[in-house]
């Protein structure tokens, strides 16, 4: 598959490049992205190499399909439809940098990942998940103002390179009206 760039607003989500390179590796140092996503830990300037050469070498698999997210031109997050079944299936990830958090970007970015995801002349997906470690709270709330619906608990489903923790699971379905419904643990 052919590597995709999506343009929102204020972002362009484009290839992460070996520009990218020292922005991936200071973000990543950073406890949250360690914790909540499954970045090696530590993590060093070489894996935001590997990264960086692997992304299109997934993108001609057509399975895990990963965006820089920029402002400006600098990296600021990634994103990613991940897991791409064949079957009409995906799941969402992304982690923003520390000092790019808030002010709605991740939303943004997301929002035109989803488009593309469902869209016909995109991947034509049915279901896009949405996963994270039981505690991320942050990302619960971007996935709960992107529409997805709350489903359970999956235990001991999420591993990274230190933990191996419960995940909360979520999904938004092509045919769903996008908007904020009731999530259990994010209500009160």
């Amino acid at each position: 598959m052919e590597p995709v760039t999506l343009r929102t607003a204020r972002l362009e989500l484009s290839l992460p490049t070996e520009d990218d390179v020292d922005a991936i590796f200071e973000a990543c140092q950073d406890g949250g992205i360690q914790r909540y996503t499954p970045v090696p830990v530590p993590y060093e300037r070489s894996h935001a190499e590997g990264f960086v050469a692997q992304v299109p070498k997934d993108w001609d698999a057509g399975k895990n399909l990963t965006w820089a997210i920029r402002e400006r031109g600098a990296l600021i997050g990634t994103i990613g439809l991940y897991r791409v079944d064949g079957m009409g299936n995906g799941e969402i990830g992304f982690w923003m940098a520390p000092w790019a958090r808030g002010g709605d970007r991740l939303a943004e970015a997301a929002d035109a990942v989803i488009d593309w995801g469902f869209a016909e002349a995109g991947l034509d997906l049915t279901r896009i998940e949405w996963r994270a470690v039981v505690g991320n709270v942050a990302s619960a709330r971007v996935a709960r103002r992107l529409g997805f619906q709350y489903e359970g608990v999956l235990r001991r489903a999420l591993a990274n390179a230190k933990y191996r923790d419960d995940g909360w699971i979520a999904a938004l379905l092509r045919t769903d009206d996008r908007m904020p419904h009731l999530w259990p643990f994010l209500e009160g």
